[in-house]
């Protein structure tokens, strides 16, 4: 299981730039990003991370949301213009586009000593039905081809789209699936179906490889959840300012040492966040749930619903 570095720098009277060269000086790897490695706060920052997540067990980052000079510094140091940056060594690598397309070409395994990716392509099975179906639509194309693309959260998606280049394809049942690195090296195994739908045929993609999936808890449950006696670890994904207004009892803020702490329980624990209503906490479920924990649930509604069905001395914000 990985756990990336996570500690924020101490605030001093130094300008942004020397900060900047001593977290450089002081890690070989350092992103700077939105959000924490378990709870990014843009989808770019989350597509990086899960690159490196997929590369090394350790690095640096550094949350620019907490840290305003530091957010408009980094953008000056290295004259690029957006948030995430990854720095191999002090040097900057570049963006989440960057990033990615470094992924996929070998190039940032090459930069950080790792040897060169298995581009092997993974077995797929299509359907006789569904292949059918995808031959006719490749054809009635021109200039595109058929894309499998599973996020890091396992999300997966057909798409038509221009072929880049530096695609691993898998051939099947008449069809060529272009897919990049990380798609391929969770495909192994998928099968692609039809079934119906109520606006007509669909497909559903059966990936033996997802995770164990985030489960919905509302308050009403994780009220009873905590009279049971039973064993469980409530975690608010909210910032510390937000704690400060309103708070569960029994829950711990989602931090470095929370997800060290984390990273030492057995994968049947019983893991469960919330956030203010919901939706950063599903988020950060999500990636826990992708580290192998089978029982993680997110609460619905967040401490909103705590206030409104549960607890109404706890504020509202």
């Amino acid at each position: 299981m990985k756990h990336p570095e996570n500690r924020l720098q101490d605030n001093s009277q130094d300008d942004p730039r020397t900060r900047i060269e001593a977290i450089l000086g002081a890690h070989p790897v350092v992103l700077f990003m939105k959000g924490e490695p378990a709870q990014p706060m843009c989808g770019f920052s989350a597509a990086t991370v899960g690159v490196l997540n997929s590369l090394v067990s350790e690095y640096e980052t550094v949350n620019v949301l907490e840290d305003e000079p530091i957010r408009q510094g980094i953008k000056e140091y290295g004259n690029w213009p957006t948030i995430p940056q990854l720095y191999i060594r002090g040097e900057l690598v570049g963006g989440s586009d960057v990033v990615s397309e470094m992924f996929n070409n070998g190039q940032l395994h090459e930069l950080l000593g790792l040897p060169a990716p298995d581009r092997t392509p993974p077995e797929i099975t299509v359907t006789d039905e569904a292949a059918a179906i995808l031959r006719d639509a490749v054809e009635a194309r021109e200039g595109v081809a058929l894309r499998l693309e599973i996020s890091t959260t396992f999300q997966a998606n057909l798409s038509m789209a221009p072929v880049a280049g530096h695609e691993i394809q898998a051939e099947t049942n008449g069809l060529v699936i272009y897919m990049d690195l990380g798609t391929a090296q969770r495909a192994n195994g998928v099968t692609i179906e039809t079934v119906q739908a109520p606006q007509g045929v669909a497909f559903r993609i059966d990936n033996p490889n997802a995770p164990h999936q985030v489960r919905a808890m509302t308050v009403r449950e994780l009220q009873a959840l905590m009279e049971s006696g039973d064993s469980f670890h409530l975690f608010d994904v909210r910032t510390t300012a937000e704690r400060e207004i309103a708070v569960i009892n029994e829950s711990q803020l989602l931090d470095q040492n929370s997800i060290d702490t984390i990273g030492q329980l057995p994968e049947d624990a019983t893991l469960v966040f919330y956030c203010h209503t919901g939706t950063r906490s599903q988020a950060a479920a999500e990636r826990f749930a992708a580290q192998g924990f089978a029982q993680v649930y997110n609460v619905v509604g967040g401490i909103e619903a705590w206030s409104q069905e549960i607890d109404p001395s706890v504020p509202q914000y």
